[in-house]
């Protein structure tokens, strides 16, 4: 036989039962609430099954907060409403109630099937939007009638449980935002200092506690004026006064110059400050933001330094188009190569020796590329080409109005060159004043720009090259001799080009072939009489004079051509390299008669027509060898009587 149905038949049995359930749960708050709420409900209710959950709207399930399932606090759980009775309370958004039959209702729910459940009623729990954010929950293995009293019992708690639920909804959102502001406070680089109207610290960030070398228990509490220096108290507090005289929304401003402060780790330095004034149960705050100016005086100088620097690289770059990997197979070169390794990994002093045009400041590069220092710049000065009144300035830079048009602070070449390598070519060419500054450098590694008493350290190499005769210019008083052995530590010595004899032809052909790729054109490869009026010029401007011989060639080119007597007028014979040739070459050094000199022109004619198999015009032909119109030399060969053999 049935048990009697479950009611709350009178208002006096309705008060009892909410004054238990009442005093069962006025002192929790949270997870207690909801877990004493269920308990007392069920008790009060006499029934087998008391919950609450939170609505996921996301993934259609149910958390449950609390559960009091026969007796029993059950841990939480989560389960889809999908065939549940809670699935009309979700989405009906309103009160549902299966008296009986609750089995033939969901024949397919296993946990109402287990517990042998007939009733179930279930009320939304709702927030001040009427948005659902779970519901209150009972159910029976009997039948449960529906009574007015019962249901206002029921539905006056579920709203209580919905208010806390939005309570922790909301603090929960108080706790996230609290910890994302705390993070941006903390994570700031600027100094944050909240103080009173009397100027005691009350809040700081970290970067305050870095800024003060203090910990924060070390500052709070503490008065901001013993932080401070002399006249800048003044000025914060007429600050303040004025802030208090501003319309809320409008009470901040910055700090005309900043605040001086005094940090227990960097002594004084300037910073700029702003100032807010907020309130807090009409109490007066005032919060500091403040950056340290010797950081940004750092940084700007670091920006300077690299915006020179790389305004520098720029132009070296522009230049180094024409630098390429070291081109020869002679011994002469393969011995400067050996040199080259052996000292590119020391730091010692280099001095590069050579004609103009043999590529001093290659051999420099090279130097420099295959050093440790490799990865840092080297930078190069022309102490040729900078004028006397400048090259102080240009080597160790100077300060703002230091002398007439120094209208800014500027680094030096020595401290662009720190760490890595620097490169002064024609060093012979320095004034002798300061020739004693540089010796400096090289002793001591530090300098003092123009305009400064500040010494500063640098850490450079210096590699050096000169077509200078040092040692005279040191016995002619031009020269310092004590700088002059500090650069003298490991000379390399560049062969002239006429001593590289089989180099030619490799540097005229890569020459050759760069300059035709820039200029777009195809040009053939250099023929033997190409190869041997390369070989017989002396080339006293040595490689770069053979470079620019080769441009001007590829640019007059003709049918693929290259084009060398528009670029060597005449055939120069090397100097005398026997005994024989010189005795030949003083017995000609005289005045020649008409008739010698037309001998003379003969035999030159002879061999250039020997030289091209009697071919006059062309490319091949013997007048472009001599450089002359095949005309004219037709008219010569006819005056001279010269005949094929």
């Amino acid at each position: 036989m049935a048990k009697p149905k479950k009611t709350i038949s009178n208002r006096n049995e309705e008060a009892a039962a909410i004054h238990t359930i009442f005093e069962g749960t006025a002192t929790e708050t949270g997870e207690k609430f909801f877990a004493a709420l269920v308990k007392n409900l069920a008790i009060v209710l006499d029934i087998h099954t008391a919950l609450i959950t939170e609505f996921d709207s996301t993934k259609k399930d149910l958390h449950t907060l609390a559960s009091w399932i026969n007796g029993e606090c059950r841990l939480d759980y989560t389960y889809i409403i999908s065939g549940t009775p809670c699935a009309s309370v979700i989405e009906t958004a309103d009160l549902v109630h299966y008296p009986d039959n609750l089995q033939s209702i969901f024949p397919n729910n296993e946990i109402i099937k287990q517990s042998n459940l007939k009733s179930y009623m279930g009320v939304p729990l709702k927030d001040v939007n009427g948005v659902v954010l779970g519901h209150l929950a009972v159910m029976d293995d009997e039948p449960m009638q529906e009574e007015p009293t019962g249901l206002a019992l029921f539905q006056i708690f579920a709203a209580r449980a919905a208010a806390e639920l939005q309570r922790l909804h909301a603090e929960q959102l108080i706790y996230e935002r609290e910890a994302k502001l705390a993070r941006l406070f903390n994570s700031v680089m600027d100094a944050i200092i909240e103080i009173d109207h009397d100027l005691n610290i009350s809040l700081v960030n970290p970067a305050a506690e870095k800024m003060f070398g203090k910990k924060a228990d070390d500052l709070i509490n503490r008065n901001f004026t013993d932080l401070i220096f002399d006249g800048s108290q003044m000025k914060l507090t007429r600050l303040i006064d004025e802030l208090d005289q501003k319309p809320v929304g409008q009470r901040y401003a910055w700090i005309p110059g900043g605040l001086k402060i005094i940090s227990a780790n960097d002594g004084i330095f300037p910073t700029e400050a702003t100032l807010a004034k907020s309130e807090l149960d009409k109490h007066p705050f005032y919060t500091l933001i403040l950056r340290n100016l010797n950081d940004k005086i750092q940084s700007e100088k670091k920006i300077q330094s690299l915006i020179e620097e790389t305004q520098y690289l720029k132009q070296e770059i522009l230049e180094l188009h024409h630098f390429h990997e070291i081109i020869g197979k002679s011994i002469a070169i393969q011995r400067v190569l050996h040199d080259v390794k052996q000292v590119a990994e020391t730091n010692s002093t280099v001095i590069i020796l050579g004609e103009t045009g043999t590529g001093k400041e290659l051999i420099a590069r090279a130097v420099h590329n295959a050093s440790r220092r490799k990865d840092k710049p080297l930078i190069k000065v022309n102490c040729a080409a900078i004028p006397a009144a400048l090259i102080e300035s240009e080597f160790f830079g100077h300060e703002q109005g230091a002398f007439t048009g120094a209208t800014k602070k500027r680094d030096g070449r020595f401290a662009l060159a720190n760490g890595g390598s620097i490169f002064l070519d024609e060093v012979g060419e320095l004034p002798i004043d300061l020739q004693s500054k540089l010796l400096r450098v090289l002793q001591e590694g530090e300098f003092e720009p123009v305009g400064s008493s500040e010494t500063k350290k640098v850490n450079v190499r210096i590699l050096t090259a000169t077509n200078r005769e040092l040692k005279r210019a040191v016995q002619e008083g031009k020269f310092r001799d004590d700088l002059y052995y500090r650069l003298n530590v490991f000379p390399i010595e560049i062969p002239p080009l006429r001593d590289r004899d089989n180099d030619i032809i490799l540097l005229a052909t890569a020459f050759m072939n760069r300059f035709a790729k820039e200029m777009g054109r195809k040009i053939e490869p250099l023929t033997e009489n190409c190869i041997q009026r390369l070989k017989s010029y002396d080339w006293p401007g040595n490689v770069r004079e053979l470079e620019n011989v080769i441009e001007r060639s590829v640019i007059t080119a003709k049918y693929g051509r290259l084009n060398l007597g528009r670029s060597i007028p005449m055939v120069i014979s090397k100097p005398p390299t026997t005994v024989n040739d010189a005795k030949s070459l003083n017995q000609s050094d005289r005045v020649l008669t008409g008739k010698e000199l037309e001998e003379l022109e003969k035999k030159n004619l002879l061999l250039a027509l020997s030289t091209t198999n009697w071919r006059v015009s062309g490319d091949a032909g013997a007048a472009n060898l001599l450089g002359v119109n095949p005309s004219t030399l037709n008219s010569r060969i006819k005056t001279l009587g010269i005949d094929r053999p």
